[in-house]
């Protein structure tokens, strides 16, 4: 296997290309987890700015579909960035740190503002974020199930170092997506809030209720609707 590995390798430092990935349609399937620049931002690049975007190998990578690096402004002419590469890639050898690489602008999913600006940069995005944990059922988050009830209790699963808490929402799908989980041994997880509404928002609204609340689809108007808090 590692010698398939280095003559892959090879074969790509010779004769592979690579692209740069368009991150839009990233954005417009996960809206609550992967966010761009503003236009705004994206418009205000200039040389010196450092900006990160997406690149993968072609022929692909055996261990990684893509990886996501940083770049060097150097000219900027209207929708089109010229930098060069400010990392070390992980396995395209046909890149490597200093080249010249070309892009639009609608590339970038990240921007460090050079100190040195003349302007500052425009504020980004003020949206509120989803990073507080939840428990989901699998069958939600394969999509084989929209989410039929929901409940917030006390906060439990936090560790001493986590980054973002419990939130202490329960993410329940349909009992027949749930018994099939079950039946195949796929537990609940322990996701970033932003991860389930990415599914399924349906119930977006709900998210400041209090602890104790609870919530059940209902089937013929699919709003939810108050109910008995049951925790499961």
């Amino acid at each position: 296997m590692e010698l398939i590995k280095v003559v892959d390798r090879l074969r790509r430092r010779w004769s592979g290309k690579y692209e740069i990935d368009d991150p839009r349609p990233i954005a417009a399937e996960a809206p609550y987890t992967f966010f761009l620049p503003t236009a705004e931002q994206l418009a205000a690049i200039q040389p010196h700015d450092e900006v990160k975007i997406i690149i993968r190998s072609v022929p692909p990578s055996p261990d990684w579909d893509a990886e996501r690096m940083w770049v060097d402004i150097k000219r900027a002419e209207g929708d089109l960035l010229v930098g060069t590469l400010d990392n070390f890639p992980s396995d395209i050898p046909q890149l490597k740190p200093g080249n010249e690489l070309q892009f639009s602008r609608s590339a970038v999913i990240d921007i460090l503002w050079s100190k040195d600006r003349t302007h500052v940069p425009p504020e980004g995005r003020t949206e509120r974020e989803f990073w507080e944990r939840c428990m989901v059922d699998d069958c939600v988050l394969d999509g084989r199930s929209a989410v039929e009830y929901v409940y917030r209790e006390r906060p439990e699963l936090d560790e001493p170092n986590d980054k973002n808490p419990d939130s202490g929402w329960r993410i329940r799908g349909t009992d027949e997506a749930i018994a099939e989980d079950e039946a195949m041994e796929r537990n609940p997880r322990y996701v970033a809030l932003g991860v389930v509404l990415n599914k399924d928002d349906s119930w977006l609204n709900l998210l400041d209720a209090p602890v104790g609340s609870a919530f059940i689809r209902d089937m013929e108007t699919g709003k939810f609707v108050p109910c008995e808090f049951e925790a499961q």
